[in-house]
């Protein structure tokens, strides 16, 4: 190598060098954390602060918390069957997109091979039937409608309602991520934690699938699909994701219910945005801060609980394109740390309400782990509401996190009342 080419090939790495520290994606930063969306009586979302979530031409967070909000009747398609006349009527607390003290019903049967199977519901005095789905709504817009749970249907099960808050960050998780945290399971839990992760399809992509992560099945991988799933099985309002109702007994509106308004836009896509805007549940930083709360944190590592309630994850850089080309992580989701508590994976903590909904048979008793993100404003905890203290609901636990609970039954009474205290900063 002659002299001349040496001095421009070190001149050249010189140069190269800063160049590709410029090209190096920038460092993720905190998810912006508050409960900003106050569900108000008058001029809803007026008070209201988004994630800083680009919005669509024409429309506003404002706008979407207002649809969001909107209370529904039989001429804007409520029903035939349904649970809630608005979106906020189950997510709400302490502000709209948040927990719910609502439980929906789930029901079905195995069959001799031990397959399960979703419920035929008569309905009209035997008449007519719903069928094809394992919820049982607890409303309906005429006495003809009305659904009963049928003696031959033996999984019964209550479910409650899930927070939406903070969710636009969850769609923005990368399916490796997931399918990473899944794998490091095994190795560190000795083998007895294997979270599963399963593939569902995208109503808004035909034909395309992604990692479920919304829903206590994980039987969506994208708030689209949840949605317009929830706008039926919730409300009875069809959607173009979602064009069918589930009987035509008490119907006065011509399917699909939900068209889209003068910006283009349908109910779906507002409560899409107003989801994706809000931000994450924030923790009680001064409970936080406490020598007890501090404890606690370690003892929730040291047990294993951060296993499976993961406290950090890092979204996918902005600009990634998800949910079957469908959507792009824009700048105000992509590359965000939050700290969900949760792996958004399916488990066995022997809690499992039998149901089947996307996943394989295996998911029958599996659910997903609840995000412990806004546990301070539950009164209630799991997945069916029924433990009244956090004490109880950690005790539930069995399954893939025996382990964990004799970890927990070995702490003293001071060390218990410190993890809990933790548990209530979040």
């Amino acid at each position: 190598m002659n002299r001349r080419f040496s001095v421009i090939l070190v001149f050249s790495i010189v140069l190269q060098a800063p160049l590709s520290a410029q090209s190096a994606p920038p460092p993720a930063t905190e998810a912006s954390a508050g409960f900003d969306t106050p569900t108000l009586v008058q001029n809803p979302g007026s008070k209201s602060l988004s994630n800083g979530l680009a919005e669509p031409p024409g429309d506003t967070f404002v706008l979407d918390q207002q649809i969001y909000e909107t209370l529904h009747d039989v001429n804007s398609g409520l029903g035939p069957v349904y649970n809630g006349r608005a979106c906020a009527e189950c997510h709400q607390n302490p502000v709209s997109g948040g927990a719910s003290q609502f439980t929906e019903l789930r029901i079905g049967h195995r069959d001799e091979s031990g397959t399960f199977v979703n419920p035929t519901v008569p309905i009209n005095d035997g008449a007519d039937r719903i069928v094809g789905r394992s919820i049982v709504n607890d409303r309906a817009v005429v006495p003809e409608a009305q659904e009963h749970v049928p003696v031959t249907e033996d999984i019964r099960a209550l479910r409650a309602a899930l927070s939406t808050l903070g969710d636009g960050f969850v769609e923005a998780i990368g399916d490796s991520t997931l399918l990473a945290i899944a794998a490091s399971q095994p190795e560190s839990s000795e083998g007895r934690i294997h979270g599963e992760a399963i593939e569902v399809p995208l109503f808004e992509a035909p034909g395309q699938t992604r990692i479920g992560r919304f829903g206590w099945k994980d039987q969506h991988g994208s708030l689209l699909s949840f949605i317009g799933d929830a706008y039926l099985n919730e409300m009875g309002v069809t959607n173009r994701l979602r064009p069918k109702d589930t009987t035509s007994i008490g119907k006065v509106t011509a399917d699909p219910e939900d068209l889209p308004d003068s910006l283009g836009l349908a109910d779906i896509d507002h409560f899409a945005q107003f989801i994706r805007g809000t931000k994450v549940p924030p923790r009680d930083l001064a409970l936080a801060g406490t020598a007890s709360a501090l404890t606690g944190a370690r003892l929730f590592e040291r047990i294993g609980c951060n296993i499976c309630h993961v406290s950090s994850i890092t979204t996918a850089s902005a600009g990634t394109v998800v949910n079957g080309g469908q959507f792009v992580v824009p700048e105000a989701l992509g590359n965000k740390i939050i700290h969900p508590y949760s792996d958004f994976l399916l488990h066995d903590i022997e809690t499992g309400d039998g149901i089947v909904q996307a996943g394989p048979q295996d998911t029958a008793n599996k659910l997903r782990t609840e995000p412990l993100w806004g546990l301070r404003m539950r009164p209630r905890f799991m997945h069916d509401l029924r433990s009244l203290t956090l004490q109880n609901a950690i005790e539930r636990h069995q399954g893939e996190a025996e382990h964990v609970i004799r970890g927990f039954r070995r702490l003293t009474d001071t060390e218990k009342q410190q993890l809990i205290s933790f548990l209530e900063t979040l």
